[in-house]
């Protein structure tokens, strides 16, 4: 079993930068692949970024690549996005989410537990 808090979420202005941050209880996080995903209202979910239990693969949504940076630390049971020129159109809440059956997934449905998530706004 895994429980995800995440935070780091907040106002920013657009071009600007924010980390956010998901903690993982329990001792099987450094056995589960993670992932960020995030909605906007009345938006579909989408897949942001995912990471395996070691940290030694990730995987991006094409559109994000080169401004979010997923990684972790397994000693302290926690996985970070790290998000730079951010756009008004990254307006979301983000969630993290972990799987403890695949060790890395760019799919929704594969996550089979999820954080309470974060709202992120981004102003123009």
């Amino acid at each position: 079993q895994v429980q995800l808090v995440e935070s780091g979420g907040g106002l920013v202005q657009a071009g600007g930068s924010l980390r956010l941050s998901c903690v993982a209880s329990g001792r099987t996080f450094s056995r589960s692949a993670m992932g960020w995903l995030r909605q906007a209202p009345g938006k579909e979910r989408e897949f942001v970024a995912a990471i395996s239990w070691s940290g030694g693969s990730t995987y991006y949504a094409d559109s994000l690549k080169g401004r979010f940076t997923i990684s972790r630390d397994n000693a302290k049971n926690t996985v970070y996005l790290a998000m730079n020129s951010l756009k008004p159109e990254d307006t979301a809440v983000y969630y993290c989410a972990a799987t403890d059956f695949l060790s890395i997934s760019r799919g929704s449905d594969d996550y089979n537990y999820w954080g309470q998530g974060t709202q992120v706004t981004v102003s123009s």
